[in-house]
């Protein structure tokens, strides 16, 4: 069974998010159709649906995401809930059998990779678009890189996008990014 600590992934996105200000949420990201501050509630959604998924309690299907849903206390729910999330996935119990994600079954071990997945594209996400520095781990990218390579996931937006091309020398976050519909070289539209 393979066992992994989201940690420094979550570390590194609770950080990133201490830098977001709510006047940036209208700000765009990689992500086609969403700001910066819709993104923002993906990622608490993210953890709290996640969380319930390691203690094999799935959740029901995705909402979408929107600034909208972002309350005053915001930046403390996510935090709690993100630290929630590393902490039941620290759980060998977590990673093993079935759980349930939308409504379908699948081995806890892919869905833990889809955690770290979630953490470290959507904080390379957020970086980009808010011009904060981002240096994920090598093995945090190397997991999740090796999870979306062997997973036969629609390119249709919904999970994630056509497949971006990146030269085979391109660094494992850029194959990362590519392979999950991101350019690697986006950057903010300047105004």
């Amino acid at each position: 069974m393979m066992m992994i600590d989201m940690t420094d992934a979550t570390d590194r996105m609770v950080s990133l998010l201490a830098s977001v200000s709510e006047d940036q949420f209208d700000l765009p990201t990689p992500c086609p159709g969403a700001r910066l501050g819709d993104l923002v509630d993906h990622v608490g959604t993210f953890a709290t649906r996640f969380t319930a998924v390691a203690h094999k309690q799935g959740r029901g299907g995705p909402t979408r995401p929107s600034a909208a849903n972002l309350e005053a206390g915001w930046r403390d729910r996510i935090t709690d809930g993100l630290r929630t999330c590393a902490d039941a996935w620290r759980q060998s119990e977590a990673w093993e059998g079935m759980t349930v994600v939308r409504g379908a079954e699948l081995p806890a071990e892919v869905a833990g990779l889809v955690v770290l997945d979630e953490l470290v594209v959507h904080g390379w996400d957020i970086a980009v678009s808010t011009g904060q520095p981002y240096e994920p781990s090598v093995p945090d990218i190397e997991a999740a890189l090796s999870f979306v390579e062997s997973f036969d996931a629609p390119r249709d937006g919904n999970l994630f996008g056509p497949v971006v091309p990146v030269p085979d020398s391109a660094a494992p976050l850029d194959k990362l990014l590519g392979l999950t519909g991101r350019d690697p070289s986006w950057q903010p539209p300047t105004v």
